[in-house]
């Protein structure tokens, strides 16, 4: 895939909306679009990179530091026990981690999240999570 045909790149450039909760220099996060649990987000860097592999380790490690911020954060906001970590690399060929705050083991599957899908969320939804977020950022 080209940088000009990944939806992240565009969403990097301001081409397509999406609900940011947090920016830096060199990462950006956003809710998830599909999300399995409110305040399911992914966390790019603002480079393109197929894969966290393809990072260099400088951008990786910065990009992980945010992933934890992140996860410390959504514990706090969302008083889940758990704050999951994935890299699964299938749905879009810009390097991302997705961080999920969970009730259950069973809500990191994103197979169960396809084989029984939610309603999607609304607009308002969308920013009300993404405002609850950033308020304690």
């Amino acid at each position: 895939m080209k940088k000009d045909d990944c939806i992240f790149c565009k969403i990097v450039s301001g081409e397509i909306p999406a609900h940011k909760v947090y920016e830096d220099e060199d990462s950006l996060a956003f809710l998830d679009i599909n999300p399995t649990r409110e305040g399911h987000t992914l966390v790019i860097p603002k480079e393109h990179y197929t894969t966290v592999e393809d990072m260099p380790n400088n951008k990786y490690s910065n990009l992980m530091l945010v992933v934890k911020k992140l996860k410390t954060l959504y514990k706090k906001i969302f008083k889940t026990p758990q704050v999951g970590l994935f890299v699964s690399g299938w749905d879009v060929p810009h390097a991302h981690v997705h961080v999920l705050p969970m009730e259950s083991s069973g809500d990191i599957s994103s197979k169960g999240s396809k084989d029984n899908p939610s309603p999607k969320p609304s607009y308002g939804w969308f920013s009300n999570t993404a405002k609850k977020i950033t308020q304690e950022l």
